[in-house]
């Protein structure tokens, strides 16, 4: 079960129609990130396998799952703020039985990324899972 945050997108998805909308949205949500510290763009949280750049920061704070992360393209930071949604907040212990590809699925975003896309999307939630 994908948290509260992440239903609310799936919710919100159900209203959209249309897949520019639903684009629109995803890249919304990725302006409304938190800003990544140059300082933590450092080779250690840069995302190999993506076709642009990315970096993730994962650091657990008492047990819980907290990650932060950016992109220099609009639409991957979208793909982490839908990340952020799905894992942020979970205990550590429940990271690794969020079956993302199945919730990100409910949206139909599988149907509507490139290949390059899907395969950073893919080395992205490897990352969150291997947790850093």
């Amino acid at each position: 079960m994908a948290q509260a945050a992440f239903e609310e997108v799936v919710e919100d998805f159900a209203f959209l129609e249309d897949w520019e909308d639903r684009y629109r949205m995803v890249i919304e949500m990725g302006k409304a990130l938190e800003p990544l510290p140059e300082a933590l763009k450092v080779p250690a949280t840069k995302v190999e396998g993506c076709a642009s750049q990315v970096w993730l920061h994962i650091a657990p704070e008492d047990g819980v799952f907290r990650f932060r992360g950016c992109s220099d393209a609009l639409i991957v930071n979208g793909l982490i703020a839908l990340l952020h949604r799905l894992y942020d907040g979970l205990p550590v212990s429940e990271v690794a039985q969020v079956d993302a590809r199945a919730e990100l699925g409910r949206l139909g975003l599988h149907d509507h990324l490139s290949a390059q896309r899907s395969n950073g999307l893919r080395a992205m939630i490897e990352r969150i899972r291997a947790g850093g």
